[in-house]
């Protein structure tokens, strides 16, 4: 376990070197004391949700999350451009030129995007403000299914390198898209080979496991978006914020409300001139039943207006 958390260093790669690292606030599990005990899962995602909002809109799901990397006291986070993830270990997931399925892909799309965001622009004329300031945001959008949480869990706490090592690996052991019945059957010891921690290791079989016996069918998540993010968090591994970003890329939920999202409650603040730089997950909720059913819109765009207000300065 952590025993502090003191700040996030946020880079994004440019040409092979790293930008300046701008330095966040990351008292991301609500204060210091409560950051040093919280739940793992829970500061690990709290650490990669800060990745989002500096990722490049055209980057698949998978890229959000296999660059969470933990020391003693501080958090790293190096977000991926989409041609990393065609690098060596990329398999399927490194969604190659016509490769993927556009069936596969169900985020919200550019239209979609124009119409929630001017729905909400001609309710609210401070999101109009913002909306004129900023532009639309590019469509992000992922592919669906077993193999993109897959790679969410095998990217956890380790760098990029590390990551596509242990995917090359993976892939290698149980083949290309990674066969769940091959996960569940391969060894400790052949998982152990392929980089894979205990942990982790039980974190993936679970979720080849509910793949497997029918528990977990992503072609039939339920209609109702909480009753679908207690479905992905009932997997070990898999926590409430990996769940509501893979139904916002992946389903393209429109609703979808990311309220614990660092990024979102700082933009939301910004953009509606609160009285406090960041509020608080209950009142961003409360404030976003206004916005319905255009809140998963409003989200990304909420992460595309924070990269435009750091491109301006």
């Amino acid at each position: 376990m952590i025993a502090a958390v003191e700040q996030v260093v946020l880079v994004r790669p440019h040409l092979g070197k790293f930008r300046k690292p701008a330095l966040l606030d990351v008292d991301m599990a609500g204060g210091a004391a409560a950051a040093a005990a919280a739940d793992r899962q829970e500061l690990i995602e709290a650490g990669a949700s800060n990745i989002l909002h500096h990722a490049p809109a055209g980057a698949p799901l998978d890229g959000l999350f296999v660059a969470v990397a933990i020391d003693d006291d501080e958090l790293r986070h190096i977000s991926l451009d989409a041609k990393d993830l065609r690098g060596s270990g990329g398999g399927s997931y490194a969604r190659r030129g016509g490769d993927c399925k556009r069936e596969r892909e169900l985020g919200i799309r550019a239209e979609d995007l124009h119409a929630s965001l001017d729905a909400l622009a001609a309710r609210e004329p401070l999101i109009a403000a913002a909306l004129e300031r900023a532009g639309y945001p590019e469509p992000r959008i992922s592919e669906r299914g077993y193999q993109t949480l897959l790679r969410a869990i095998v990217g956890q706490q380790v760098s990029i390198k590390a990551a596509a090592s242990m995917w090359a690996k993976l892939t290698a052991l149980v083949g290309d898209p990674p066969d769940p019945q091959g996960l569940i059957a391969a060894s400790d010891e052949a998982l152990r080979g392929a980089g894979l921690s205990r942990q982790k290791a039980s974190y993936a079989r679970s979720l080849a496991e509910e793949v497997v016996c029918g528990r977990l069918d992503f072609e039939a998540l339920p209609k109702d978006d909480e009753e679908a993010i207690a479905h992905l968090v009932a997997v070990k591994g898999i926590g409430r914020w990996t769940a509501e970003i893979y139904l916002l890329f992946a389903e393209g939920r429109p609703d979808v409300w990311p309220a614990g999202d660092l990024a979102i409650q700082l933009e939301v603040a910004r953009i509606m001139g609160l009285d406090e730089e960041r509020p608080s997950e209950k009142r961003i909720r409360a404030l976003s039943e206004a916005w319905r059913p255009h809140r998963g819109a409003l989200a990304i765009f909420a992460w595309h207006y924070r990269r435009a207000g750091q491109a301006a300065i």
